[in-house]
């Protein structure tokens, strides 16, 4: 019971963290936004026992995507139009 109450909590996160990252017009903020996003689909797997999965996956979606992100937003303007 408790595993299945974990992942609904992180998925109503991860859906606001979707949400505000869409309609953020800071795209820096987005960019934090999706990092967030990741870390609950992380904490999900985890909580659905798939170690594996989180190993990879936070590094890519919450630390490489991010920076990435960032890395292209210094070249272009911050804010959305």
């Amino acid at each position: 019971m408790i595993p299945l109450i974990v992942v609904l909590i992180f998925s109503f996160f991860s859906v606001v963290a979707t949400y505000l990252a869409v309609v953020e017009r800071d795209l820096v903020n987005s960019a934090v936004f999706m990092a967030l996003q990741g870390v609950c689909y992380a904490l999900i797997h985890y909580t659905l026992m798939a170690p594996d999965i989180v190993v990879t996956y936070i590094p890519v979606s919450s630390g490489l995507l991010p920076i990435l992100l960032l890395a292209v937003l210094r070249k272009t303007e911050r804010y959305e139009k």
